[in-house]
């Protein structure tokens, strides 16, 4: 026993000097009493290391203590589990050293290790060289798991300086069939080795390609886990490198014919480049007779239902070529080729019409009558073209007069009240703080908050305490300077009452914020955020000084505005409790008050005036005037940029807040700075169109930049107040329009769709100057700041949901001005997808029998060639000659 004590001092004392040679030969030749009376030393080792400073002394002794450690167990588990420890893999034993002392165990044991290593997660970073040295030594069968085959593929491929090829390794490799066929079953193997499979004469895929034209790989079963593979899909990464092996593999005629169902299968459901693939193989088939006429209509089914453009027309072009080899398979494949006139781009639409009109004559009657049934998901255009070559009946030529169909308009809604429970209400709390809320939430929580303060604080704030016990304040020194400077600097939404109610800020920060505002910030968004901001700050102060029966500024609806007959009954129940009413509150209270009823608002105006209380008779004069107009607006541009600048909004009473009267100061362009805060923490903008309902302009105006930045810059999310804006009360101008401009040629497709959103809301309310926003669009893309193709995919999404009429209007007042540009300078500046927007415009036009004329489209229409610009040019030029819809 004292033998065994001393060899394990001495191990001891080797590993944490950091003599690996020495631990090494103390290790040799003991036995398995021996080794597992060395271990509880070595543990209690890693775990004082674990505390120790990563330092000089603690980074030598890690190497030693991980060889020692995994030689001293005695059950393979536990040395795979002490060889891949996380503490252990930043500093661990080379391979060499690690096989060495190792290398004296029984051979079942070795390769009991090597399996469950190589069972680990690549993320354990598991050396290959140990694992395939254990394998080596223990004879075992090789390991097929992902961490296993990884780094068989990153050894062989990393070994350039052997001066040898990958083939000659392989080769040499005794291991490279069972390897081989394991790669195949490794999921997102492609993404983790793409890099390596480059191309070349000494790439993998060459090498693989020999080794089953020498016998070496079974050529049929590399060639169906190929196929396999693919048919499985999977991320973009695999699909390439399985198809580029595939491709490597050159399959005999005979080997792609007994494959045709999988080739079927990847042309209609496989990623693009694998489905031409299949698609180039299938086409090939079906031109040497190897294909029937059904199976080619099979593959066209799939293939004419795909998104992309390509994959269609060279499906066409194959039934074209098929047609004309066979006419009599035409009963076949006619049906096939009218399943392309459901098709979104008429281009497609029509390649289908033509090669219908060349091949009919040999299709039986029945037939004719399939491919008529057809015709009906054609564009108007092709549809009155269509009937002529079908001979259907005059009625079938007549389409269906358009109906214009648009979302309904969103109905307001109340705000309801706040909850009666202070559980209930910390419930919404912390569903508010953490995923936001709209303006009927956070008005209806942060009225919650003062009357369940009013009613009982102590009661609220320990129900509150779950809510708020991961935000970084709750736990820090109410004297903790950045607590102080964080609430002065901004209340940050409802955190500023809560941090009040659990008394984290200090009554004096509340105060001076009170009474001095926001800090200087001279950006365009700072009014806007200063009179949202004044109220809170109101708010969490008076809880702690003297707390209001509830707020007077909670809207009634979720649009902000509030009842004149609300307000008035609030007022009268302050004065019946005795209670003062908040500055901020009170001003936004009347902000939000409704004036556009008069009736309505006269009658409060003289219940109002009977209170006889100063808020009173100022809510009595400020129902009895029109109250501020808009101010007037005038465009600036900035680059490519079109902006507004507002004037002065007349009309705010000068005993409004401070914060408050910063509401009427000029917008001007340079205000609109690139960057501040504002601009990155946009969690606050929709409440700003509850600060000033319905004067949605004065949002617009200061967000005007932001959603320009969109198209611009490509940012992203800022046009998600777009539908906001739209749906919000008052009048739409020039900035809700121009930024619904802007908005329809994000980069983001988000940003776009919340652009078709307020398109259609203004629309379906009738608030949408269709001539303007296209007239801004217009010059948008003249300037460059909207790309046509952006806007193209915009107004088809618009267009698509029953709305041509309202596109068409769009259209027809931007296109002009692009179309003036091509037919002065040959050539548009921002001609890319100019194409796909005329086809637009010519579907609508189409849809809803458009007729007249457009400044500059024959000039188009005439010029020689057969891009997409000119025919479809062409194609609205004859829309509006002759028109199609009734």
């Amino acid at each position: 026993m004292s033998g065994a004590v001393s060899a394990s001092a001495a191990l001891l004392k080797a590993v944490r000097a950091g003599r690996m040679g020495e631990a090494a030969g103390l290790l040799d030749g003991m036995t398995d009493t021996e080794r597992r009376a060395c271990l509880p030393a070595l543990k209690d080792l890693r775990k004082e290391l674990r505390a120790a400073p990563w330092d000089a002394a603690s980074r030598k002794a890690y190497p030693a203590l991980h060889a020692a450690g995994a030689a001293c167990h005695t059950g393979a588990a536990g040395t795979a589990t002490w060889l891949t420890a996380a503490d252990l893999r930043w500093s661990q034993a080379s391979p060499g050293v690690l096989l060495h002392v190792l290398g004296d165990r029984e051979r079942d044991w070795l390769g009991d290790v090597a399996h469950r290593l190589a069972e680990r997660p690549p993320l354990a970073q598991v050396p290959y060289e140990l694992m395939s040295g254990l394998v080596r030594l223990s004879g075992c069968p090789v390991p097929t798991t992902e961490t296993y085959v990884v780094g068989w593929i990153e050894q062989v491929g990393s070994l350039w300086q052997r001066g040898d090829t990958i083939l000659q390794r392989l080769r040499q490799d005794p291991y490279t069939a069972e390897l081989v066929a394991a790669v195949f079953g490794i999921p997102d193997i492609g993404s983790r080795l793409d890099w390596l499979f480059g191309d070349g004469p000494d790439s993998w895929f060459n090498a693989l390609a020999q080794l089953t034209r020498e016998g070496a790989l079974d050529r049929k079963a590399t060639v169906d886990a190929c196929v396999a593979r693919l048919l499985r899909g999977g991320v973009p990464s695999d699909c390439r490198v399985f198809l580029r092996l595939l491709t490597a593999l050159e399959l005999t005629r005979d080997e792609e014919r007994e494959r045709a169902a999988d080739w079927l299968a990847l042309a209609s459901d496989a990623v693009s480049t694998v489905a031409s693939h299949a698609q180039s193989v299938l086409g090939s088939l079906a031109l040497d007779g190897e294909l029937t006429p059904r199976q080619l209509a099979e593959m066209s089914g799939g293939v004419l239902f795909r998104t992309e453009k390509k994959l269609v027309r060279a499906q066409l072009v194959l039934l074209g070529k098929a047609l004309r080899r066979d006419p009599s398979s035409a009963a076949e494949l006619l049906p096939a080729v009218a399943q392309a006139f459901g098709h979104e781009d008429t281009d497609v639409q029509e390649r289908a019409l033509k090669l219908v009109e060349r091949h009919l004559t040999a299709a039986p009657p029945e037939v004719r009558g399939e491919v008529a049934d057809a015709a009906g998901e054609l564009s108007p255009g092709l549809r009155v073209r269509a009937t002529e070559t079908l001979g259907l009946d005059e009625a079938d030529r007549m389409p269906e007069p358009h109906v214009e169909l648009l979302p309904p308009a969103p109905e307001p809604t109340r705000v309801p009240p706040a909850p009666d429970s202070a559980v209930e209400l910390a419930e919404e709390i912390g569903a508010l703080l953490a995923s936001g809320g709209d303006v009927a939430a956070f008005e209806r929580a942060l009225d919650g908050l003062v009357r369940h303060a009013y009613r009982d604080q102590d009661a609220l704030a320990e129900a509150l305490k779950p809510v708020v016990a991961r935000r970084w304040w709750v736990d820090a020194d109410p004297q903790y300077t950045s607590v102080e400077k964080y609430f002065r600097a901004d209340p940050h939404g409802l955190e500023v009452v809560l941090a009040a109610l659990l008394g984290q800020v200090s009554t004096a920060t509340l105060h001076r914020a009170v009474e001095h505002g926001p800090m200087a910030d001279p950006c365009v968004h700072s009014a806007m955020a200063a009179a949202f901001n004044a109220r809170l700050w109101e708010a969490a102060h008076r809880l702690r000084t003297d707390p209001p029966p509830f707020l007077l500024a909670t809207p009634t609806w979720g649009s902000g505005l509030l009842e004149p007959d609300e307000l008035v009954a609030r007022l009268d129940e302050y004065r019946r409790l005795g209670a003062r009413p908040g500055a901020a509150d009170f001003t936004q209270a009347l902000l939000r008050v409704r004036r556009d009823d008069g009736v309505a608002a006269a009658a409060a105006a003289e219940q109002a005036a009977a209170l006889g209380t100063a808020e009173g008779n100022r809510l009595a004069l400020w129902l009895a005037t029109d109250g501020p107009s808009l101010p007037r607006s005038s465009r600036r541009t900035s680059g490519v940029r079109i902006l507004l600048e507002l004037g002065e909004l007349d009309g705010l009473p000068g005993e409004f807040p401070s914060a408050f009267r910063r509401l009427g100061r000029p917008v001007g362009r340079f205000e609109a700075r690139a960057y501040c805060a504002h601009y990155w923490d946009r969690t606050e903008r929709h409440h700003w169109l509850a600060v000033v309902p319905g004067r949605r302009e004065l949002v617009a105006a200061r967000l005007l930049r932001e959603l320009s930045s969109v198209a611009v810059e490509g940012t992203r999310g800022d046009a998600s107040i777009l539908p906001l804006l739209a749906e919000a009360p008052g009048e739409a101008g020039e900035a809700v329009h121009l930024g619904v401009a802007y908005g329809l040629g994000a980069r983001h497709p988000e940003d776009r769709l919340s652009a078709v959103d307020a398109l259609l809301v203004l629309a379906a309310r009738g608030q949408l100057d269709t001539e303007g926003l296209g007239a801004d669009l217009g010059q948008l893309m003249r300037r460059g700041a909207v790309k046509p193709l952006r806007l193209a995919e915009s107004v088809r999404t618009a267009a698509t949901t029953g709305a041509y009429a309202t596109v068409w209007e769009i259209l027809r007042a931007a296109l002009p001005v692009l179309l003036a540009d091509l037919a002065t300078d040959g050539a548009a500046a921002s001609a890319r997808g100019f194409g796909e927007l005329l086809a637009v415009a010519a579907e609508c036009a189409e849809r809803t029998g458009a007729r007249g004329c457009m400044a500059h489209l024959a000039q188009a229409a005439d010029r020689r060639g057969s891009s997409r610009l000119v025919t479809q040019a062409r194609r609205l030029r004859a829309t509006l000659d002759h028109g199609v819809a009734a």
